[in-house]
């Protein structure tokens, strides 16, 4: 992102330490990771909770930031002004109005209108995925994601409204080797509703 040297950019991280706004730590297998503290959180104008990365989302999360640095990196992301929605600002923008069976997707890419793309004004969902989990269970996230009309957060009643345009022209799947085919299966699973996933594999260095 710095597009600076490995060595560079540690010290860069060194000068964030010293400065308090951010930590570091070896958390598992591989380089340190890095975070922002809560002055590093303030002085992004971030309204987070300041907190290191959970052990069990390290996988996780590493997989969704090359996703998302793989996408910004196309031509087309640039010259159609994309825009990355995180799951973490989704969550927030959703307050306490998330409810416990609600999926939220890994991201958004927002597309503006009068873009110079075939696809300006859209928004698609993005997932990344490392494990199976059921055809079942895929489907029906496929669906939810497919057929939600509202933003995160908003009132129940306008989360799915019928006639209305969903939110999400398209939900692109991003899948390890082990989870491919069973996203497979579950977009032939939709019916109609298919033709609006994309399913690709994850960038390298994805995995942990």
């Amino acid at each position: 992102m710095l597009a600076v040297t490995e060595q560079r950019a540690a010290a860069i991280a060194r000068r964030w330490r010293r400065q308090r706004y951010a930590d570091s730590a070896r958390l598992g297998p591989g380089r340190p990771w890095i975070w922002l503290t809560r002055p590093g959180l303030a002085a992004c104008g971030l309204p987070y909770t300041a907190t290191a990365p959970a052990l069990s989302r390290l996988a996780h999360i590493r997989a969704v930031t090359s996703v998302r640095l793989a996408v910004q990196a196309t031509s087309g992301y640039a010259s159609g002004g994309g825009y990355w929605r995180s799951e973490r600002r989704l969550r927030a923008r959703a307050g306490g109005r998330v409810g416990l069976r609600e999926h939220l997707p890994d991201g958004e890419i927002h597309w503006p209108d009068g873009a110079s793309v075939a696809w300006a004004g859209e928004c698609w969902a993005v997932e990344a995925e490392l494990t199976r989990k059921t055809v079942a269970r895929t489907a029906a996230i496929m669906t939810e994601i497919l057929t939600r009309t509202g933003d995160y957060g908003c009132p129940a009643a306008d989360a799915r409204v019928p006639g209305r345009a969903p939110r999400h022209a398209r939900v692109l799947y991003l899948c390890s080797p082990a989870a491919r085919p069973t996203v497979s299966r579950a977009r032939d699973a939709l019916g109609g509703s298919a033709a609006r996933v994309e399913i690709r594999d994850l960038p390298p260095g994805a995995a942990t």
